[in-house]
Order: C-alpha cells, then structure tokens, then sequence
C-alpha cells in the first residue's frame, strides 16, 4: 500500500460549518482539488444545496465553500491506502483540526463527509466540544441512498447556516 496525504485546509476565519473527509482519493490527489471524481457527488451538493450550479473552475469552487461560510479539510493527515477505498485506510495519522478550530473560532458544527471519516474522527478527537454530525457519504462508491436522499440528509445540516454573500 502507498501512503497517500491529506491537502491543506479550506477554511477561513467566516467558517461556520467544518466538513471532514476521510482523505483524498487517487483522482483527487491526481488533480490536486478536493472531491474531484467526476461522479463524486460533493460539489453538485452544495451548490445544489445553495440553489446554483456547479462551477468548472476550481478556484471559483473553493471560493463559493468559503463565501458560504463553509470550511473543508480531512480527519487524516496521510494513511495507508490501497486505491481509493476508504474501507482500505490504514495507519492514520490525523490533521490537527483541534488547532484549525482555534484559528476559526466562528466554527460551530462539523460535518463528517462518510462513515470512515466519522469513525476515525471520534478515534482520535474525542475532546471536541463542537458537536459533529454524520452525514452520507458524497462518494460513488456509497450507492445505496440516491443523489436526491443525500441532498436531503445535506440540506437538513447545512440550511440552518445559509450565510451566503
């Protein structure tokens, strides 16, 4: 297995919500953006979520996140994993995102993108004071609920925190 690295945070100090993945996968580390397989549902998410249309440009993504008050980052600073698979992570070494909360003290609910995120954000921050919530996963390897469910499951975290532009 090869070990594979988280990217930086996408956070400001607006943020109100924190959405944690688990780690990049290989399409992601390959372009070097956050939730960039093509049928990854993340993106079509939030802007759905927000009423607009996704962005082609990157950039334009992680500004519209941030203008939403919205911070992205991963539970795993690097791992072990073969392919893209979350069920084959191994070997975590967490982010710091007890210190990203002190940098963005307006945070005030996690979102945890997936089980594998939410099973290793409670191994290793069980000390958090701001609540986290599951949410489904984003990934096109987790086919049992519709686009439609998870926008729903989404939306009823996310719609109490609607501080667009």
């Amino acid at each position: 297995m090869i070990r594979k690295y988280s990217f930086p945070p996408l956070a400001s100090s607006e943020s109100k919500i924190l959405i944690l993945g688990s780690l990049p996968g290989d399409e992601s580390i390959k372009q070097q953006q956050y939730y960039a397989h093509k049928n990854n549902a993340f993106w079509r998410l939030i802007y759905r979520i927000f009423g607009d249309e996704p962005d082609a440009d990157y950039t334009k993504r992680c500004k519209y996140l941030l203008q939403h008050k919205l911070a992205l980052w991963d539970v795993c600073k690097s791992a072990q994993r073969a392919l893209s698979a979350d069920s084959k992570i191994t070997d975590v070494s967490p982010n710091e995102i007890d210190s990203l909360l002190c940098d963005c003290p307006n945070i005030e609910k996690i979102l945890l993108n997936g089980h594998k995120a939410e099973k290793e954000f409670y191994r290793y921050f069980k000390k958090i004071s701001v609540p986290a919530v599951y949410v489904p996963s984003t990934s096109p390897a987790f086919a049992s609920m519709t686009f439609e469910e998870k926008l729903i499951a989404w939306q009823n975290e996310i719609s109490d925190f609607k501080y667009g532009d």
